[in-house]
This record gives structure tokens, sequence and C-alpha cells, in this order.
């Protein structure tokens, strides 16, 4: 007696609420916690069936259980953290996570419903979700921001970099403008550079100086374009963790070569790449597209930032250790104070004027070298030149 009064007050004073119902689904107690939950006395629901606590579609349902119960004797309401739905005396539903066991108790199976309250859980659903819902509203609206102009994107880098949660929302929508860049962007210069070779072509029979003229000032712009295109590309790959070094063996030699003959093609009037090997050792093992990438954009920018009738200065040179890599021009220079920032991302010096550019290019250098184990170091003064050395750990073969 002692044990059964101790289990009748544990049920009572229950915070989830409880129920028996029998293989009718009639049912039979119902502690005060439920009856609070449903806002119901016990003698309005003894002795009814289980589904006046259920709105639709679920009382159908529960009728659809017992009735498949008493033909095939399979429990189908028995399960642990259904979540189901409740009503209320006042017609109002409520959430709550039903749990159901089977008893067998004086001959005959006895089920009991345990009821927790969703209630605050859902509520919190709720909140969270609508929170989600204005961050994608947030994300949406900078993106629509950051396709008006590539300036504003910078501008965004600099108030968002105040906080780390702001700078994690920057990534995203820097992620979103290079898609959408790389799909809108590449088709209609290729077409724009293809139609100006045709054009070149159909107009040398008119020898017509100022038509030549125009159609370089559209190659050089097309140029330009992808260039800037191409960085921001190889910033949102290096930025994602897409870039993963594949390492193979080749000869330095002639893979330098190959990228001075590319390079003297774009040179400026009277420009001449000087390149010089140096060591006993010719035999490489780096990734090419990464070391290419280095070394094109390292001698794309001395031949920007130095003038016609110059020479630019390409080594390598490979001992027992190492591969180093050096570039170096008699250009513009760079200005002391802005020699700190140079690697920076979108940083650019403030003497470079007209010449175009992104501020990228450094930057990704750098972090190619790093994803090889190279590191990057120059000297520089202004007026009088640059060179960069790039110094890669090598097993030569």
């Amino acid at each position: 007696m002692e044990n059964a009064a101790l289990l009748n007050a544990i049920i009572k004073n229950a915070i989830d609420g409880i129920i028996t119902i029998n293989e009718r689904g009639i049912i039979e107690t119902i502690n005060p916690a439920a009856c609070t939950l449903f806002q119901l006395t016990p003698d309005e629901v003894i002795g009814k069936n289980v589904s006046v606590l259920m709105p639709q579609p679920y009382k159908e349902q529960h009728d659809g259980y017992i009735h498949r119960y008493q033909q095939t004797h399979e429990p189908h309401i028995i399960g642990i953290g259904r979540e189901v739905t409740g009503l209320k005396k006042d017609g109002s539903v409520f959430p709550f996570r039903l749990g159901v066991s089977e008893v067998q108790y004086s001959g005959r199976k006895i089920f009991t419903g345990f009821i927790h309250d969703l209630s605050r859980e859902k509520e919190a659903e709720g909140k969270l979700k609508d929170y989600a819902l204005q961050l994608e509203e947030l994300v949406e609206e900078r993106t629509l921001s950051l396709k008006k102009s590539l300036s504003e994107l910078q501008k965004a880098k600099e108030e968002v970099s105040q906080s780390l949660e702001k700078e994690k929302e920057l990534g995203q929508l820097k992620s979103r403008f290079v898609s959408m860049a790389s799909h809108e962007f590449r088709t209609p210069l290729s077409s724009i550079q293809l139609s100006a070779v045709l054009i070149e072509k159909y107009s040398q029979q008119f020898n017509n100086a100022n038509i030549e003229k125009h159609i370089g000032k559209i190659k050089n712009a097309v140029n330009n374009l992808t260039s800037i295109l191409n960085d921001f590309l190889s910033l949102e790959k290096l930025e994602a963790g897409k870039v993963e070094p594949i390492y193979t063996s080749f000869d330095i030699v002639k893979f330098a070569e190959e990228i001075t003959e590319e390079m003297q093609l774009i040179a400026k009037q009277n420009q001449n790449i000087i390149y010089q090997h140096t060591g006993t050792f010719s035999t490489a093992n780096l990734d090419q597209s990464l070391l290419r990438n280095c070394i094109t954009n390292l001698v794309s920018n001395a031949i920007k930032y130095s003038g016609e009738n110059t020479f630019i200065e390409f080594n390598t040179e490979m001992n027992d250790n190492s591969l180093i890599v050096v570039v170096k021009d008699n250009g513009i220079g760079i200005p002391d104070e802005d020699q700190k920032h140079l690697f920076e991302a979108f940083f650019r010096a403030h003497n470079t004027g007209s010449i175009p550019g992104t501020g990228l290019g450094l930057n990704i250098v750098t972090r190619y070298a790093r994803l090889m184990n190279g590191v990057i170091k120059f000297e520089s003064k202004v007026n009088e030149g640059t060179s960069f050395t790039l110094t890669f750990p090598n097993n030569h073969e």
C-alpha cells in the first residue's frame, strides 16, 4: 500500500502530463499536469475517447490506429518521442512530445501516455527561424550592393572587419559576387575579344591608323577586365580552401624560358626580359600552375611599373635544398610608408596613379607561395626599382 501511495503521489506531482487509456482508447486516468495542459478536469475526460484531446486530422488518424490495433493487435500508437498536437478546452492547440508504453495490468492491456509540452521549444524555434530569415535578407541586400560597384566591396570589407561576425558575412557575400562575376563576365569578355580580333582582320584593307588605335584600346580594356576577374576568382578559391598544391617534377629552365617568351609578347616598347639560371641542378619539384601564377604576376608587375626602353631581370637559382626565383625591375618603386601593407588584399601603393590593377596580385602570390612552403621578400626604392625574391624548399632529382 505504501508503494502504491508513493507511485500515486509521483504521478500527481509530475511536471509532464500522464494519462492512461484502455485498448478501446478510453481515458481511465489523467494527472493534474495533463489537466492543466488541456484546461480540463478529470470528470470532463475520464470515460471518453482519447481523441477528445486531439484536433483534426489527428482525431481521425487516432480512430484508425485503434481500429487497426483491434484487428492486428499491433500497437501502432506506441512510440517514444513522437511529436503531436493537443487540443485545449478553449479550442486552441499546442505541440507536445508523446511517449506511449503498453502495461499489462490485472489481465488486461493499458496504454500509458507521457505528455511533454513543447510550446516553449517551438516558440524558441520560431524565433530562431525569424532570425535566420533576417540574416538571409541581410545577405541578399549586401549581395545586391556588391553587384553595383567593386569599390563598395572594399568599403564593405573595411566596415565588417570591425567584428568577427561581420567578417564572416563579408566572406559569404564576396563568394556570391565572384560566382556571379565568373558566369556573367567571362562570356561577354570572350565575345568582345573575338569581335575585336575579327574587326582588326577585316579592317586591314583600309589601312586606317585610327581603327588600329581603337581596336588596341578595346583589347587592352578586355585584358585588364580579364585580369581583374582572374584575380577575384583566384582569391575566392583561396578563401574557400579549394587550392591544393599538386607537385610534379619539371625542368625549371625550360619552364622559365616559356614564361619569358610569353611575357615578352605583352612587354612595352623596347622592354626586354632577361632570363638567367644559376646552379648545377635544373629539375624542380613544385606545383607548376601555382609557380607559373607567382612568376607571371611578378613579371607582369615589373612590366606595368617600368617604362619603355628598360630591362627586367628574371633569374632562377637552384642549390642543394632550395629553388630561388628573382624578378627585378628599375621602375617607379614602392614608397617606404606603403611597404608594410604591400601584401595585403586590395592594397595599392600611392604612386601607382592610373596604372590598372586590383591590389590582389601580390596577396595571391604570397598565399600561393605559402601553400608550397615558400616565402617572398622584396627590396624597393622609389624611382629606382623593386626586386622580389621567392624561395621554395625543393627536392631535385
